[in-house]
């Protein structure tokens, strides 16, 4: 893993975004503010020394699993899915631009017009250069979701943490919306997540991030400014799930 940023913060990060987190408060599709936004929170993170990789879903225009359950091929919805998050990645990059940062998209689905495929060492080579790299069409393969991608990917270029973007402000042991005595935690181990069937990632990323002691922030990304905090100042929010060293340090 790399050294920790000079602020006191990660060096390299994963940050994992839904396709929903790109709705805002739309209902389908790409809200053009909320990209606005989290491109500009993208460049607080670059400027600040922070390498940052990006997983986005596909939720918000296509999920593999909901073509499934009404009949469709579940690996043709899959490949639907990954391509969905080619078009997130490509809008998320142009946002970036748009603010000054210099992106490259890699695709794990060859589609050179539009995208480099992906190889690990260039990617990597990108991050060093002070590229932002966002990964697209999840790992290439149906079955997989783009939490286990962003996991493999998150290893693979040897990222200090997955940082999981969501609507609410990290893990609770029910629905805070249906119950207001839901408590959050604020860590929890890997086998707590799996044992408890916590709703983090599913179990293959989480399994995958135990067997690698990859740690995962758990966070709300709504708030302006929580994508810097979480990780420029680490534990200040959300809820981080590690190995048992690291939830007890």
């Amino acid at each position: 893993m790399t050294d920790t940023a000079k602020t006191g913060g990660y060096k390299r990060i994963l940050l994992k975004l839904s396709g929903e987190a790109l709705m805002g408060e739309d209902k389908y599709g790409i809200h053009p503010p909320t990209l606005v936004r989290l491109a500009e929170e993208v460049m607080e993170l670059k400027r600040a020394g922070v390498e940052v990789a990006i997983v986005i879903g596909g939720g918000n225009i296509f999920r593999g699993v909901q073509g499934a359950t009404k009949g469709m091929d579940r690996a043709s919805a899959d490949y639907m899915g990954m391509l969905a998050t080619c078009i997130n990645s490509l809008a998320l990059q142009d946002a970036i631009e748009k603010v000054g940062g210099s992106t490259r998209v890699l695709s794990a689905i060859k589609m050179e017009q539009i995208a480099e495929p992906y190889i690990r060492r260039r990617a990597v080579r990108h991050l060093e250069k002070g590229r932002i790299v966002i990964f697209a069409a999840g790992t290439g393969n149906p079955y997989f979701t783009t939490d286990t991608a962003a996991s493999l990917r998150a290893m693979e270029i040897n990222a200090d943490v997955i940082l999981k973007a969501t609507k609410v402000d990290g893990v609770y042991d029910a629905d805070p919306k249906k119950n207001p005595e839901a408590k959050r935690f604020r860590s929890l181990t890997y086998m707590d997540v799996l044992k408890r069937q916590l709703n983090v990632m599913d179990s293959t990323a989480i399994s995958l991030c135990m067997d690698n002691s990859l740690p995962i922030v758990v966070f709300d990304m709504t708030n302006r400014g929580n994508i810097v905090r979480a990780v420029l100042h680490p534990g200040e929010i959300g809820t981080v799930v590690g190995t048992k060293e690291t939830v007890l340090a």
